[in-house]
């Protein structure tokens, strides 16, 4: 197949499907390796297909839009309490979208997660170790946003009440100016 054709062929592929779909298997539907399928979608990227690389595969940007309540937190937490801050926001009802990180040289860094289930975020824990990655946050000592979405304000209030709870919430110290 002609690689015009196969870029296209992906984008299809990518748009039909309901959930993520890896890099790996566009490769073996394709008979092509992994990283051609990488470059393909980076080629559609550069012209403006928004798909988007998920710890699960790729989506096309609009197909985990969703509904309800969306808000960018920022927290700080320890390393070890990496698990605690995602099963809090997922276990109470919230979606993590994203992590970003403010880089002292390049500037605004940021990962999507996607990460909606326990079953999401132990697949997340399990990359990480296998990996030997090390999280976003501890590139700014473990301050960091996330992108969050919630159905509605009470489940979003639930979450921030029990962030902040646990400490993890970065709260401004109010000043007495």
């Amino acid at each position: 197949m002609e690689s015009d054709k196969r870029r296209n062929a992906v984008k299809d592929a990518i748009e039909q499907t309901t959930k993520p779909i890896s890099a790996s298997a566009l490769a073996k539907q394709f008979s092509v390796s992994r990283q051609i399928i990488v470059g393909d979608v980076a080629l559609l990227r550069a012209q403006g297909c928004a798909i988007i690389a998920t710890p699960r595969g790729y989506v096309m940007e609009s197909k985990e839009s969703g509904e309800g309540v969306t808000k960018t937190i920022v927290v700080t937490h320890r390393p070890e309490d990496l698990q605690d801050e995602i099963y809090t926001i997922i276990d109470l009802g919230g979606a993590m979208i994203d992590v970003i990180v403010e880089h002292p040289l390049y500037g605004q860094l940021s990962g999507k997660l996607h990460i909606f289930s326990r079953y999401d975020a132990d697949r997340f824990f399990e990359k990480l170790k296998k990996a030997c990655a090390r999280p976003l946050a501890e590139l700014t000592q473990g301050m960091h946003l996330h992108t969050i979405r919630c159905r509605n304000e009470e489940t979003l209030e639930r979450i921030l009440h029990a962030l902040s709870e646990k400490g993890f919430l970065y709260e401004k110290e109010s000043s007495s100016d």
